[in-house]
């Protein structure tokens, strides 16, 4: 996982509420434990027809949002069933953060532990974003903020331990073998070894 500091893009609206794991990322696609891949499999019953093409209607099949990263999602996003895969197959279409009114607790902490910043925000400021989809914005994650083009920020909270993890470009797993030396140090001092 790369470290994520500033994340700069315009953004893209998919104003719909209630979008859960399945709509992410359908269960038919979810016979692989890698990542590579998901991405095209993304919201794919939205974006792809019956025939496989593009869906010229839906959001990220736009020219005009070609290369977003950042996309403004309706309330409650990331509700339904628990699975790594919806954060992994957004991540894997380009998609470096959601922003919502509200995002389901195990999507978030599924999405900041791989790699996708999940921020919640305001009614007033989620309406005020959608009004203005389209616009660039930059996720500053050092200082916790949303910076739009108007030279406004928006500030938003994360949990501190993701943040770390997420600027340092580790999971979980990462953070602790970067202690190694100090858990095994803490071992040795222990009673139990003496």
């Amino acid at each position: 996982m790369e470290p994520i500091r500033r994340i700069e893009s315009r953004s893209v609206a998919l104003p719909i509420a209630n979008i859960d794991t399945d709509q992410i990322i359908p269960a038919r696609f979810l016979t692989t434990t890698t990542r590579e891949g998901l991405g095209r499999h993304a919201f794919h019953d939205w974006r792809w027809l019956p025939d496989g093409s593009p869906n010229p209607e839906f959001a990220l099949n736009r020219p005009e949002h070609a290369g977003a990263s950042i996309l403004v999602a309706g309330h409650n996003f990331g509700c339904g069933s628990s699975r790594e895969h919806a954060p992994w197959a957004l991540v894997d279409a380009g998609i470096r953060c959601v922003i919502s009114t509200a995002i389901a607790d195990i999507f978030r902490n599924n999405a900041l532990k791989n790699g996708l910043v999940a921020i919640v925000v305001s009614a007033r400021v989620h309406a005020s974003l959608l009004e203005r989809a389209g616009e660039r914005l930059a996720i500053d994650l050092t200082h916790e903020r949303i910076e739009r083009e108007d030279g406004s920020a928006i500030p938003f909270a994360i949990d501190p331990f993701a943040r770390d993890c997420l600027l340092a470009g580790v999971d979980e797993l990462g953070w602790l073998i970067a202690r190694r030396p100090q858990i095994e140090a803490f071992e040795e001092r222990r009673a139990w070894n003496a």
